[in-house]
């Protein structure tokens, strides 16, 4: 009889072992996170070694999980009219990391998630790497694996503060000069810190508190998608 096909799951756990904190398979899509000490080198062994050959790095972005998993649907009061922009939930900016609640979320705050291209295999893969310090967020840099991640790590770095151990030029790109903090963090208010005005009298460009009272927007929640299992169970009765 032949053998089975090992899937790409299987591989990656026979190849890096305890390296592979987790690998799950979720929607067709295979997710591997390894520790910040391996994040390198695992980069590299899934670029060069033949069974993998993840040649294209066609994406990386910082994660924040500070409200993983939560939404303010449940303490909000609901009417008729519809729901409230201006109800005082505990949703994230209203909590910190260590009185946030329980249960729905990983174990540390900040992660950097790459998205992997196999073009000689024809597959994809999602490698993450969570920071082990959440008040200052520290991973190595790929940019000596895929060049291309630079700006990528510049991006995150400018946006979500994760700091690129290794990055030849590690600088913010998005935000303006002086600016202060880190906008897509979830603590991060979403009316900002400062605004910008012209004043005609001093002739130049000011920066003041923001006039604007702060405000709490519609949550988006994903929900489940009942289409995936409706589709799963009619490839099922395909196969059958």
């Amino acid at each position: 009889m032949p053998e089975p096909t090992l899937t790409l799951s299987d591989r990656i756990k026979a190849r890096f072992g305890e390296q592979a904190l987790s690998v799950v398979e979720a929607r067709g899509e295979t997710t591997l996170e390894v520790p910040a000490a391996a994040f390198r080198d695992v980069a590299l062994a899934l670029r060069d070694d033949a069974d993998f050959r993840f040649e294209c790095l066609i994406d990386l972005c910082g994660v924040d999980y500070l409200s993983y998993g939560e939404d303010e649907w449940d303490t909000a009061d609901v009417s008729s009219e519809g729901f409230s922009r201006g109800v005082e939930g505990q949703g994230a900016g209203r909590f910190t990391w260590e009185d946030r609640p329980r249960g729905k979320g990983p174990e540390r705050r900040f992660a950097a998630v790459v998205h992997l291209l196999s073009i000689t295999h024809n597959r994809r893969l999602r490698l993450r790497c969570f920071a082990l310090d959440n008040s200052l967020p520290v991973v190595p840099s790929l940019t000596a694996v895929f060049p291309v991640s630079n700006w990528f790590e510049r991006e995150a770095f400018d946006v979500m503060g994760i700091v690129f151990e290794g990055h030849p030029d590690l600088r913010r790109i998005l935000t303006d000069y002086g600016f202060v903090g880190h906008p897509f963090r979830k603590d991060f208010p979403l009316i900002g810190n400062v605004e910008v005005r012209y004043d005609a009298e001093k002739k130049r460009v000011v920066y003041e508190p923001v006039s604007i009272d702060p405000r709490v927007g519609v949550p988006r929640v994903v929900r489940e998608d009942s289409r995936w299992q409706a589709a799963q169970a009619e490839q099922a009765q395909v196969k059958k």
